[in-house]
């Protein structure tokens, strides 16, 4: 069978795809399901199917079987695990089973206008994650946050009136709030991991930028390292500063500044030549990213050192 996509802008379609009741609003879904979602009854469960939408996506759900893609590799699913989308990012499901009591909550962009809840969403970094990044719950955890989306999902089936949005955006502030403390104890928790990432990180940095004097490098993207490490971008920095306290970019300048000390020391070399190998494409900029981390200028760390 063909890999099929499709990618859905209002709620009303993407109803219609999964099979369940249409929305009570336009612009928002919440759907609590008490029976299991079996691949052949559902066609965004078959093989092959991946789907993306103009609407963020909250889910929790235990997967009996199958796969879930987000992004290129296996969505790490387990019991009491959620999962968050980004607007057009891409789901791909096969051959899945869901269990009983999955809950959902699809919220179109212009259900967020006009309200400060819109940047929480757009700044939460959770919802970029691209692969194995599912919010693992303890069962205290789960209860917490299955009680919150029963709450949204009462005021959704109410009767629409002038108090309904707000007191609904006020629900989905406390639920991504609580999302946040359990992602960080989720990374808190992952440590060991957390200091591998940053190993691998280091490693896989190392490979991709190895300047050699009078040859032009270009710098590495942190799209770039993240993809050659087989994770996001937004997860590598997240991952990166809990272990640090700096983010990707951060760690990529230190890398940068670390070499160029060591050129800086090569015999008749000027500070232009130095910030070219490395990659940077003004001298300037070079010259005053050097000065903020390290303190001096390049022209005076040279001045201090011995040359080699």
């Amino acid at each position: 069978m063909t890999d099929q996509h499709t990618h859905f802008r209002t709620l009303a379609e993407f109803t219609d795809f999964m099979g369940i009741d249409k929305p009570e609003h336009p612009h928002l879904l919440v759907h609590i399901s008490e029976e299991t979602i079996r691949n052949d009854e559902c066609d965004a469960c078959r093989n092959n199917i991946s789907h993306s939408s103009d609407f963020y996506m909250i889910a929790i759900k235990n997967v009996v079987s199958g796969d879930f893609h987000y992004g290129r590799t296996k969505y790490d699913f387990s019991n009491g695990s959620m999962m968050f989308m980004a607007p057009r990012q891409t789901l791909k499901v096969s051959n899945a089973v869901v269990s009983s009591h999955m809950g959902m909550i699809a919220i179109h962009e212009d259900f967020l206008q006009g309200d400060k809840i819109r940047e929480m969403f757009r700044s939460a970094g959770f919802f970029s994650y691209a692969v194995n990044e599912a919010l693992h719950l303890s069962p205290k955890e789960e209860e917490q946050m299955r009680s919150l989306m029963r709450s949204i999902h009462a005021e959704y089936q109410n009767n629409q009136d002038e108090y309904s949005r707000e007191l609904i955006i006020s629900q989905l502030d406390t639920l991504l709030k609580y999302a946040k403390r359990y992602y960080s104890r989720q990374f808190l928790n992952r440590a060991e991991m957390s200091h591998e990432i940053l190993t691998r990180f280091e490693t896989v940095m190392g490979e991709m930028y190895q300047p050699v004097p009078g040859q032009a490098q270009i710098i590495p993207r942190i799209d770039d390292i993240a993809n050659r490490m087989g994770i996001s971008a937004r997860y590598l920095s997240d991952t990166l500063k809990s272990v640090t306290g700096m983010a990707a970019q951060e760690h990529i300048h230190l890398h940068l500044l670390d070499e160029a000390k060591n050129l800086l020391l090569q015999p008749n070399v000027s500070v232009s030549e130095v910030a070219y190998q490395l990659g940077f494409e003004y001298p300037q900029y070079f010259s005053r990213l050097f000065k903020k981390k390290v303190g001096v200028s390049p022209k005076a760390y040279q001045s201090q050192q011995p040359i080699h």
